[in-house]
């Protein structure tokens, strides 16, 4: 799924723990769009393995999520949020599309990397690939509601996400294309840093 899309699961999970604990709106809505990203920083090492923890953050959350309820404070209900965010994004990712360069082929059987079982989990390709129509919808069917348990600050980040959405979905199947070409033009001592998804 997009960034955007796990981003904006992260905050629904902010969402509801604002409903309880209003207070701290701030933090959990940044913590929350955080930790849905978080993950995905390792788009060009080791992407969906290097940061993607789909049971050791669900564990890590849990965790945070007791030591919250005991001790609440910004940091450690901002802890939690995030920590559920990551856990969320790591998790859903087994129910998109593969790793391949054109996910909607369906030619990988790779989704994410589960550390605890040490194998990957295979795609289950409910979202077919990231930037699929159905990708947007879960976006906004996840991004208008939790927008509305927070001030226009955060409806506005949520209406830039989801409108960075839509172009990404216009222009998806169009990328690898450009990506094949980019490769092309690299001179040939730095395509070996180049993940091998994106060689053509």
């Amino acid at each position: 799924m997009m960034a955007t899309t796990h981003a904006l699961a992260g905050l629904a999970v902010a969402a509801l723990v604002a409903v309880v604990a209003p207070e701290y709106g701030v933090t959990v809505a940044a913590a929350g769009l955080a930790g849905g990203v978080f993950p995905d920083l390792d788009l060009y090492a080791g992407h969906r393995r290097t940061l993607h923890f789909p049971v050791y953050y669900s564990v890590a959350a849990a965790a945070a999520a007791v030591v919250a309820v005991v001790s609440p404070s910004a940091w450690t209900v901002g802890a939690a949020v995030f920590l559920a965010a990551a856990a969320l994004h790591a998790a859903s990712d087994a129910l998109g599309g593969g790793l391949e360069l054109e996910p909607w082929k369906g030619t990988s059987e790779r989704a994410v990397y589960s550390h605890f079982h040490g194998r990957w989990l295979p795609p289950r390709r409910f979202v077919r690939y990231d930037g699929s129509p159905e990708d947007l919808a879960v976006a906004a069917v996840v991004g208008v509601p939790a927008a509305l348990a927070f001030g226009p600050s955060v409806q506005q980040v949520v209406a830039g996400a989801l409108a960075v959405s839509a172009g990404y979905v216009i222009v998806r199947k169009r990328l690898p294309a450009v990506a094949t070409w980019l490769f092309a033009q690299v001179p040939a001592g730095v395509r070996r840093h180049v993940p091998e998804r994106f060689a053509p």
